[in-house]
């Protein structure tokens, strides 16, 4: 099954909901014409703009970002996406404290080494686990 586009999502999103290219322009503040080039790919919403566009259209940030929705039946739900969230956590944690305790000098080599493996492993589990649920 090959991937939607940001554009394709937000059409199928915005018909799935009953809404117009015209009333979607609407609820976001924006011309007709700048959903039209959204959903067909020449131009993105702004940044600061999707969180109101995922609850316009009924999905959640992750899913709009991704193009999948959990009736696609592989957006994480529940435990998994818990799970998903927590080891994306762990390794910006890792990278994070690396970052600021070796600015602080209060970091030995080895010590930072183990802490960027234990982020890149967490990380590595969460793709797995991706890649296995498709």
């Amino acid at each position: 099954m090959e991937k939607k586009t940001f554009g394709q999502m937000i059409a199928e999103r915005r018909k799935a909901v009953g809404m117009t290219q015209a009333e979607l322009a609407e609820r976001m503040g924006i011309t007709d014409k700048a959903v039209s080039k959204w959903e067909r790919d020449l131009s993105y919403p702004d940044i600061s703009s999707v969180p109101h566009l995922a609850e316009v259209l009924g999905v959640s940030i992750d899913e709009l970002m991704t193009c999948r929705t959990a009736a696609d039946g592989k957006s994480g739900t529940g435990a998994t996406s818990i799970v998903s969230t927590a080891l994306k956590g762990i390794a910006l944690a890792m990278g994070i404290a690396v970052a600021v305790l070796s600015i602080l000098g209060a970091l030995e080599t080895p010590s930072a080494f183990t802490m960027l493996g234990v982020g890149l492993s967490a990380l590595a589990i969460d793709a797995f686990h991706g890649e296995h649920d498709k």
